[in-house]
């Protein structure tokens, strides 16, 4: 952006300003510490200029808001048009209880909804099994059967409202129970909008809940990207999920380099199917986690959209704009909130936030204060959602597209977090022989990805201990009185009430329905038929979530045995 006489005049300046204004300020005063550097550790300079950024192409590198290579966002007004989603993660208890919970937060002005679900749902159990006994309706909403699905929904208009799904291993059956809940309303397929996560990838890399091991979790995966393609084209099939790779203690190039390549698997075992990249990968979204090192956080969204563009481009020959546009949602980072002095989680998210819309998201949860003691309190939801409508409404952050674009500072991290992000995909796309897919798949087999996030992991606390990395409250200013604030109970009887609910529709419903759904599931999995529509035919004769997983386990295996941990 620089001609090269300029750049010599302000490299001559910078060295004139160190030795004549900064050493003799050193020699005073010193700095703070030797070395300054991101959560990531990554190392930042004191002062950035022009020549920082001397290779920056403006137009290659940057453009313009809704043009490639959407350095500086997806769309051309980003928030002038209209904000970001307000999509506050909820579910607890029953099916009832979630439900009054959706409502209080639309009632609030939530503009989108986020579902949790419990721990049984999540790794497709039925509540009556045994290995559900103590979870039931604990860190989110039980999920058995359609019934379920029938009553969370209750007096919302799924024509009207988006909505999104946090769950794995089990993704296919609740993305079933959606579009059969649709049916049974008379919604047409083709309006529903959400997303819905199925992102196996990150759990065989990170968070560890997982059903059948990695290549037929995959083939569900691309299932549901194909169905969806077809039936509900305004829901995306999936997001692709880095927040549990940051949440397990990676670094912001791991967590961007590892989520990108999980994205790239999917186009390429979907374009494998014989799917049209330009037909599925406008749907393809994104979910970023958002820590405290506020302007890593911006380079970090803004290298992704890059990156995205010019591989979608390069690699796989997309050629619709919507293919290579990257679209993400952001969370606030669980893995910074304290249970020291929690009310500083107020702090430390709004400070989140704040990075996530100068990074140019589409929705955004911020988390409660009180999340690292329970779960959210229906004051600290309140104060979390408010935190994001004073960003949207009073702050003016909203009213300027990629307000940091051209910071010296923010685009030279930008630059060093793409180099970076793009050496671990090229190396990923090598260990499979120039497959991102097999390279992934290879990765998780040989342990790659869970050494390199423990090695991060590692590092960082092993500062935390040494005091290189303050957290406030914890290691530095703390106090010894108590002041933990109340915190959500659940109701004692929620699991008595989940099991009543499950026992009075396995009574009720066509036992012989439910058996042929079942056979007519198992006999197209095994044909190598797209089982989604099989599935929710299941789903429509009240077959549970746990009947239904277990057809897959019983062709697969379960990968737990298979790795010795069962």
């Amino acid at each position: 952006m620089y001609d090269e006489e300029d750049l010599e005049s302000i490299r001559e300046a910078t060295d004139e300003w160190e030795q004549e204004t900064l050493e003799p300020a050193l020699d005073a005063h010193g700095e703070r510490s030797d070395r300054f550097a991101t959560v990531s550790n990554l190392e930042v300079d004191r002062l950035y200029t022009p020549a920082d950024v001397a290779d920056l192409d403006y137009l290659e590198d940057l453009g313009f808001p809704g043009e490639e290579p959407y350095t500086r966002g997806p769309y051309p007004t980003m928030y002038r048009g209209r904000t970001w989603t307000m999509r506050q993660f909820a579910g607890f208890g029953t099916a009832e209880e979630t439900n009054e919970r959706f409502h209080y937060l639309i009632d609030e002005g939530q503009t989108g909804l986020s579902t949790a679900f419990d721990m049984p749902s999540l790794m497709g159990l039925d509540s009556d099994d045994p290995m559900s006994e103590g979870e039931i309706g604990r860190e989110g909403v039980a999920v058995d059967t359609l019934r379920d699905m029938e009553i969370l929904f209750d007096g919302i208009d799924l024509a009207e409202i988006s909505t999104s799904f946090t769950i794995n291993p089990s993704a296919p059956v609740i993305y079933a129970m959606y579009v059969a809940l649709a049916d049974q309303r008379g919604v047409p397929r083709e309006k529903l909008r959400g997303t819905l996560q199925n992102d196996m990838f990150k759990e065989f890399i990170a968070q560890k809940e997982w059903v059948i091991p990695p290549e037929p979790s995959l083939d569900l995966v691309t299932d549901v990207v194909e169905f969806s393609t077809e039936e509900t084209p305004k829901f995306h099939p999936i997001s692709v999920s880095g927040y549990h790779i940051r949440e397990a203690g990676s670094t912001a190039v791991q967590e961007l380099a590892f989520t990108l390549a999980d994205g790239f698997a999917y186009v390429e075992d979907a374009m494998e199917r014989g799917l049209d990249v330009d037909e599925f990968a406008p749907r393809l979204s994104f979910f970023f986690n958002c820590h405290n090192s506020f302007f890593e956080e911006i380079a970090k969204y803004r290298a992704a959209r890059r990156i995205y563009s010019r591989v979608m481009d390069d690699w796989y020959g997309a050629e619709r704009d919507e293919s290579k546009r990257l679209k993400f949602h952001t969370q606030t980072a669980g893995q910074s909130l304290t249970a020291q002095q929690p009310l500083n989680n107020v702090v430390r998210v709004t400070i989140q936030a704040l990075a996530g819309v100068l990074g140019g998201t589409q929705s955004l949860h911020t988390n409660s204060f009180d999340e690292a003691l329970a779960l959210p309190s229906e004051k600290a939801v309140r104060v979390a959602l408010r935190t994001q409508q004073i960003i949207a409404e009073e702050s003016g952050a909203a009213d300027i597209v990629d307000p940091m674009g051209g910071s010296f500072a923010v685009e030279a991290l930008t630059d060093e977090t793409e180099q970076r992000a793009m050496r671990y995909i090229e190396e990923i796309r090598g260990m499979g022989d120039g497959s991102v897919r097999d390279g992934i798949l290879k990765g998780i087999e040989d342990g790659y990805f869970l050494r390199e996030i423990q090695d991060a992991s590692y590092e960082y606390q092993e500062r935390v201990e040494r005091g290189e990395e303050v957290v406030v409250g914890v290691n530095k200013y703390t106090l010894k009185e108590d002041t933990s604030p109340d915190t959500l109970q659940i109701d004692e009887t929620t699991a008595e009430r989940q099991l009543a609910r499950l026992e009075d529709v396995k009574a009720d419903r066509d036992d012989a329905a439910v058996e042929d759904a079942l056979e007519d599931l198992s006999e197209a999995s095994e044909r190598g038929e797209n089982t989604i529509p099989y599935i929710v035919d299941a789903v429509k004769a009240y077959a549970t979530m746990g009947e239904i997983m277990q057809v897959f386990e019983a062709q697969h295996g379960a990968y737990s045995e298979e790795i010795g941990l069962a």
